[in-house]
């Protein structure tokens, strides 16, 4: 009997290989075998390996909007924008091929891609509008938090700080500097 394996099941295996030998380690050969098929059975499913790892990105977009959304639940204002800070960088430190995956955002302008990040923008959009900081400045907010979340995950990653500092410590008063920013301005 064949075995019936979907897009998703493809998917979720790539990703979890992914975290674990890294992106650029991985092969159609390795999601193959870990599936138990052979490599051209990909085929009736993606194109090719970038295929996948574009998926993996959304994938990964998804899962940690999913995780920053929930993290909001009862809580609001900064507190919200606090904890969605603390679930993305949970979720890279753990899924550090997925977060590899998810930098190549800006790479796939499609409708998929941008509905990976939507629901998540207007969460945030959601939790600052009661705190009257203008749209325009909300998105300039966005763009500085997920500058912010991004390049210090990719940092942390690549051992790149070089110093006994405490990483955590560094972050808790980096997500302190970026919401009290976000306080003056208020009402602007």
């Amino acid at each position: 009997m064949k075995k019936r394996i979907s897009d998703d099941d493809i998917i979720e295996v790539s990703a979890m290989l992914a975290n674990k030998v890294g992106l650029d380690n991985l092969s159609l050969k390795m999601i193959a075998s870990q599936l138990g098929i052979k490599s051209p059975s990909l085929y009736n499913h993606f194109s090719s390996l970038s295929d996948i790892r574009e998926k993996i990105m959304i994938y990964g977009w998804m899962s940690v909007g999913s995780k920053m959304i929930e993290s909001t639940v009862g809580v609001v204002g900064y507190d919200s924008i606090r904890n969605m800070c603390y679930a993305f960088y949970d979720y890279v430190s753990n899924n550090k091929g997925i977060f590899s995956a998810m930098l190549w955002y800006n790479m796939y302008d499609n409708e998929v891609s941008l509905e990976a990040t939507k629901k998540l923008h207007e969460v945030i959009f959601k939790i600052v509008e009661p705190l009257n900081i203008s749209k325009k400045n909300v998105k300039h907010c966005i763009r500085l938090m997920r500058s912010f979340l991004e390049g210090f995950a990719l940092l942390e990653d690549n051992d790149a700080f070089g110093d006994s500092l405490s990483i955590k410590e560094s972050f808790d008063l980096s997500i302190d500097i970026l919401i009290n920013s976000m306080k003056s301005l208020e009402n602007k």
